[in-house]
């Protein structure tokens, strides 16, 4: 008997966004659904309102009429079901109230970000709708989220320290009715960006650095979006906050740099990362393979400081030689062949790592590099190969890049690249007093780079059907 797929459901947890449309893709339901999809739960939607914006301006908004909103929380509500909701920008009482009484049929956990201004400064909330937030939504939310501003426009009191944070949170739960509140730090005093949770007559603080040069826009849907994917998969709110406070916190440092205003944040880093992570370690493992199995062919090419491969991820989370995966105590002559002295690693390798950050830097698509032993045939070997070869010259490094510790490297690759227009595949430099001479090897991925070597390898090997010694 053959069952079908279909037969079976998998619980898959379930969100809800009850906000505005930021036609920028920074903000709103947009940032809410990529939010939802990066901490792998089923996202949904009810708009409530049309924005035309982006990261300038908001320079249209246009509501939609309340029963619309109702409709599109039933109408998912009914079929697929919700396991937690959050609102974002409700912009008048007539949307508050009907989100409040549809919210309360169902009695599904919500999280509310009083969402009252735009990173532009322009207001996404009447004033008059204030007072129906404060008297319909926040008496039956789960969360509140506010920001320093949001908090003093909610408790009429200012709010600039923790100490006042911990004030206007207690106060929006004991006052005001929600069961939980989280005063956020961004905008407050202090080395550190500390958010203020009170739940259950407990205050707790969650810390993180303070991202000068991030990304912002969107912080705050991304937040109580996050918060909501949470409580979806069932943790509690102190779980919840304490990933939600990591998960933003990793898409501020990682913003995408789109537009001419506020960068968006970028929900997508919290999946990227790891993804590009095990990437980079599953090439470095496939190209060591590559270069053990043909051990003999490369261990004449192994220079006397031994060879590494590397391989970093992506430009727009690569930001240091700690972002570079290579192998650990290099790979090293063997007998007549070659081995991996240890399992692939990020950080490893400073040489190679600088080498390719810095070729990444002109060709986001070069990721890679292996270093091999230096000789005129290497050189000629290379270019009969067609690869695109350049060089620098060491004993031209001005003294204030020889200076500088760990300079030389990237300095020496921007040179050679700068010398033939474009990233090279072989950059090659003839050696200074007591520095070795050396090939690297540049490409996409860390199993190019091995193929490149072993091209190499063999056209020197196979040289008119003989051995050609380096």
């Amino acid at each position: 008997m053959q069952v079908g797929l279909g037969c079976f459901r998998l619980r898959v947890p379930r969100a809800l966004t009850i906000a505005g449309s930021d036609s920028g893709g920074g903000a709103g339901i947009e940032a809410d659904l990529k939010t939802f999809a990066a901490l792998g739960v089923h996202g949904m939607a009810a708009i409530t309102s049309v924005t035309a914006q982006n990261t300038l301006e908001v320079r249209l908004a246009y509501d939609l009429p309340p029963d619309v909103v109702t409709a599109q929380v039933e109408a998912v509500a009914d079929d697929i079901g919700v396991d937690a909701a959050k609102t974002g920008m409700l912009s008048n009482s007539g949307i508050i109230e009907a989100v409040a009484r549809v919210v309360r049929r169902y009695g599904f956990p919500l999280v509310v970000d009083p969402v009252m201004v735009a990173k532009s400064g322009a207001p996404l909330l009447r004033p008059e709708a204030v007072d129906s937030l404060v008297k319909h939504l926040i008496p039956i939310a789960t969360v509140v989220t506010p920001n320093r501003f949001e908090a003093e426009k909610l408790t009429g009191f200012e709010v600039r320290s923790v100490e006042d944070a911990r004030r206007a949170a207690k106060y929006i739960v004991e006052e005001l009715g929600a069961e939980a509140a989280v005063v956020k730090g961004g905008h407050l005093s202090g080395g550190e960006a500390v958010d203020v949770l009170y739940h259950g007559g407990v205050f707790k603080e969650y810390s993180a650095p303070r991202i000068r040069d991030g990304c912002y826009h969107g912080t705050g849907c991304s937040y109580s979006a996050a918060i909501a994917a949470e409580i979806a998969k069932g943790r509690s709110v102190e779980d919840s906050v304490k990933v939600a406070k990591e998960f933003v916190t990793t898409a501020i440092r990682y913003g995408l740099r789109v537009g001419r205003g506020h960068c968006p944040v970028n929900p997508s880093a919290w999946v990227d990362i790891p993804a590009d992570r095990w990437e980079a370690i599953s090439e470095v493992m496939k190209a060591v393979e590559m270069l053990e199995s043909n051990g003999e062919l490369v261990n004449p090419l192994v220079p006397e400081v031994q060879m590494n491969v590397v391989m970093a991820l992506r430009p727009l989370y690569a930001r240091g030689v700690e972002d570079v995966a290579g192998v650990t105590g290099r790979v090293v002559r063997f007998g007549r062949v070659v081995r991996a002295a240890g399992p692939p690693a990020f950080g490893v390798s400073s040489h190679l790592a600088r080498a390719v950050l810095k070729a990444m830097e002109y060709d986001g698509s070069v990721r890679a590099a292996a270093n091999i032993r230096y000789s005129e045939d290497v050189v000629r070997v290379a270019k009969e190969l067609g690869l695109s070869v350049s060089y620098y010259d060491r004993s031209e490094e001005p003294p204030e890049v020889k200076a500088k510790e760990g300079a030389t490297i990237p300095w020496g690759i921007e040179v050679a690249i700068k010398r033939l227009g474009r990233v090279p595949d072989v950059v090659y430099h003839r050696g200074d007093v007591g520095k070795e001479p050396m090939v690297n090897v540049l490409g996409k991925t860390a199993s190019e780079v091995a193929g490149k070597v072993l091209s190499i390898a063999l056209k020197l090997r196979g040289f008119k059907g003989g051995q050609r010694p380096l």
